[in-house]
């Protein structure tokens, strides 16, 4: 079964601005396709690259506003606080 019906897909992808996807693309590859750094990504603890992978991914390669700038829409996770 399908995650998305036929119709919802097309319909969202039919309204993507193909080079601007393209673009994206390229930079996603361009990082993440680097052998050196995935074998750096598999040798961190996850905490380490954590806010990495945010900012490359999201911040650098989708365009998102990330905390401390104005406007923002993406932050990291918050550690739990005491009373």
């Amino acid at each position: 079964m399908a995650f998305f019906q036929n119709s919802v897909l097309h319909k969202h992808l039919n309204v993507q601005d193909t080079e601007t996807v393209k673009a994206a693309y390229q930079k996603f590859t361009a990082y993440f396709h680097n052998p050196t750094i995935q074998q750096n990504i598999r040798n961190a603890k996850e905490e380490q690259f954590q806010e990495g992978f945010w900012r490359e991914l999201f911040v650098n390669i989708l365009g998102y506003v990330f905390d401390p700038h104005t406007n923002f829409y993406l932050t990291t996770d918050l550690k739990y606080i005491k009373n």
